[in-house]
């Protein structure tokens, strides 16, 4: 681990940017990751690891290497997020996958902390097209934290991209069974009802999830959906229009635009 943090910047790795929309929009791994992993580290630390994190998002490549000159300095396993953070940032995800699941198997840390680091990974090999690793990530996840209900929406997404919905909906199941509140159940819940043809599930699923949280992207991209599906134009063009609105420059807001302009040729 240590030769390979020393390392310079991995550029060479293979990238892959394609990802659906379902799981391009669903906010899982990065944020949980990282608030979880702030448990780690003492007061000394903690701001150092907060202004590295910030500068992930808006300077990937200088945050990794702010990251690693403060590895070499004893930053340890906060030093050591940072760079995976950085490295997501700048799209090199199988090595921040890799270094994720390293950080997660040596870390000391509580479970939950764990956890959190591996569901980090497991968006890592989302985003580099390794389906089967996510879904092993997010399982050994769930080991550590059974009851976390965005564990099993995580890996229902992946379910969903390897087009196995039922186990998508058996996952998500048992996220609603743990915590009935959360909208993205019942959006993805819908999403893949509407993949098995089950519709009036899935109109009752995204019903629920637009009532929890009337203006959820993900909820209003499948709505509109499912109401072109039943011949309602105006109410499916109402939604994504919303879209266009509340999330412009977002993949759901592309989904919304591609469909609009479909919908406009057919007319």
């Amino acid at each position: 681990m240590t030769n390979l943090l020393r390392a310079s910047k991995p550029r060479h790795l293979r990238l892959r940017s394609s990802v659906p929309v379902l799981c391009a929009i669903l906010a899982f791994g990065l944020s949980g990751g990282t608030a979880a992993a702030q448990k780690l580290y003492h007061s000394k630390q903690h701001h150092k690891y907060q202004r590295c994190i910030a500068l992930s998002k808006s300077n990937p490549d200088a945050a990794f290497d702010m990251a690693l000159a403060w590895h070499d300095f004893g930053g340890g396993e906060a030093a050591g997020h940072c760079i995976a953070t950085a490295l997501m940032g700048l799209k090199i995800y199988n090595e921040a996958a890799y270094r994720l699941e390293t950080l997660a198997q040596s870390s000391k840390a509580e479970a939950d902390v764990r956890a959190g680091m591996l569901a980090q990974a497991a968006q890592a090999w989302l985003l580099d097209g390794n389906l089967g690793r996510a879904e092993f990530v997010l399982t050994t996840a769930i080991g550590l934290q059974p009851n976390d209900p965005s564990l099993y929406i995580d890996r229902a997404a992946v379910f969903a991209d390897q087009k196995n919905y039922t186990a998508a909906i058996e996952d998500l199941n048992h996220a609603i069974k743990l915590d009935s509140t959360l909208a993205d159940s019942y959006v993805f819940r819908a999403s893949a009802h509407r993949r098995l043809k089950k519709f009036d599930a899935a109109k009752a699923d995204i019903e629920q999830a637009l009532r929890l949280d009337p203006g959820h992207i993900a909820g209003l991209l499948e709505r509109g959906i499912l109401r072109i599906l039943k011949g309602d134009t105006q109410g499916a063009r109402a939604d994504w229009l919303e879209i266009l609105k509340r999330a412009p420059g977002s993949p759901a807001a592309e989904s919304a635009q591609n469909n609009l302009e479909k919908m406009d040729v057919k007319k």
